[in-house]
């Protein structure tokens, strides 16, 4: 009887422990939003396979068939992973993938269901889904866009889909719709060519309990911060901006939290609480899409398209305007800079003190964060064109090519090419990691890697 007790008193013990693992996840071991924490990309200690195979199943933990077309990438919060897609049955072209110069937008005008789908993410089953908006999407997208592009958003008690022109909702962790926001049409085009409709994709992120959107577009840019659980707005902010797809992060100058972001005439940061603006700056690739990223006291910007595609590397105290003058690369706030290399599409990776930047064609440049200093440059693989963003995990960098072919490098001050495993169709959303399993969204569906 006194063994049966302890025994019982022990069960109850690990389930309490399990439970608790399920209410109170730790924050930092999650990935709440577009590329993880803070955009940064990375989860050490993750134990992930160097090698997999789609077709046998070795270490693939499940797959899961999503409907529609989506670019968003999953996110992760406890046992739940979640995804948005955009369901139409006669919007079934898929992507052209490849690198081209062709401007013009998907001539399809059906009716869009605008779906979330919330996962277990040890088995992939389904444990929710709701369809948050139905009808003609308001506008076209590009070839290599869908209309689910934005990844959602989640702080473990609220998550967010954005989906541009077909609004904001926020739910509970159970899929209870909690607010939602309708922006009207935001315009997400070529700011030379107004008829070439690209689509929304500029992610919502979650910080102390306030949701915070970009939305640099056509006409009436802005940024704004909105209550989570509420939905009522704190602040916003107009925007003197072309049409961008950049997603806002949030960096530390001191105690106080600043939201940052990407731009071409407005690059800059607002004080999270108030929306001042702390500093501005012009100049960079006129369409712009990268993250900022943050690493020590520096925050990092590139971008490509047109004449320019710079890096830079400014500092969390900068204040007022830091446009450079013609031939500077420096200033009292921008620490060192790159007149040309930046990327188009991907946000840029720090991890082992190496600042990692991918661009289009799968050139990798590898740089000291710290000046600016070439340490070394190669193509990742031999794929043709790359849109989705590196992550990284236990040494290596996981690099992922249109097709669907990833490459897994060591991460250091040479470049070596460790394996490559092929997802078997095409693949241009950024990887989720969590402990023991790295997510890819595909075309078609997740795939769920483990060592099992």
């Amino acid at each position: 009887m006194r063994k049966f007790l302890i025994f019982l008193i022990a069960l109850a013990v690990v389930s309490l422990s399990y439970q608790s693992r399920l209410i109170d996840p730790d924050p930092e071991r999650q990935w709440p939003s577009y590329r993880g924490y803070y955009a940064n990309g990375v989860l050490d200690n993750a134990n992930l396979p160097d090698t997999w195979n789609v077709e046998t199943n070795e270490n693939i933990l499940w797959k899961y068939k999503v409907p529609g077309l989506g670019l968003s990438s999953p996110v992760v919060w406890g046992d739940k992973l979640f995804i948005t897609t955009a369901v139409s049955e006669s919007d079934d072209g898929g992507f052209k993938t490849g690198m081209y110069g062709s401007i013009g937008s998907v001539n399809d005008e059906s009716v869009h269901e605008w779906k979330i789908f919330c996962l277990d993410k040890n088995s992939g089953k389904l444990i929710w889904q709701k369809t948050a908006y139905k009808g003609v999407p308001k506008q076209k997208r590009h070839p290599k866009s869908s209309h689910a592009n934005s990844t959602m958003a989640t702080d473990g008690n609220y998550v967010v889909a954005f989906f541009g022109s077909e609004g904001l909702y926020c739910y509970d962790m159970d899929g209870n719709l909690q607010w939602e926001k309708d922006f009207g049409l935001l315009r997400s085009v070529f700011f030379v060519a107004e008829d070439a409709e690209w689509e929304f994709a500029s992610s919502p992120i979650i910080h102390n309990e306030a949701v915070i959107i970009q939305c640099d577009v056509m006409e009436n840019s802005f940024v704004a911060s909105y209550n989570v659980a509420s939905g009522k707005e704190i602040w916003r902010a107009k925007r003197d901006e072309y049409p961008g797809w950049c997603t806002p992060n949030i960096y530390y100058d001191g105690d106080q939290s600043r939201v940052v972001l990407n731009g071409y005439k407005h690059r800059g940061a607002y004080d999270f609480k108030t929306g001042e603006e702390i500093w501005k700056m012009s100049g960079g690739g006129d369409i712009q899409v990268p993250t900022p990223i943050v690493n020590g006291n520096l925050v990092y910007f590139n971008s490509a398209h047109g004449p320019q595609s710079p890096i830079y590397a400014i500092h969390v105290s900068a204040e007022g305007d830091l446009t450079l003058d013609e031939g500077e690369t420096t200033n009292e706030y921008i620490r060192w800079s790159i007149p040309r290399g930046g990327a188009y599409m991907q946000t840029m990776l720090i991890y082992e003190d190496h600042l990692y930047n991918i661009r289009w064609n799968g050139s990798v440049t590898c740089y000291n964060p710290r000046t600016g200093e070439e340490i070394w440059k190669h193509k990742a693989g031999s794929g043709n064109s790359y849109i989705s963003s590196p992550v990284a995990s236990d040494g290596k960098i996981y690099v992922t090519d249109d097709k669907g072919m990833v490459y897994i490098l060591k991460a250091g001050p040479t470049y070596e090419l460790m394996a490559q495993n092929d997802l078997g169709e095409i693949c241009m959303a950024t990887p989720a990691i969590t402990d023991g399993i790295i997510f890819f969204r595909t075309i078609n569906q997740i795939i769920a890697i483990s060592r099992k």
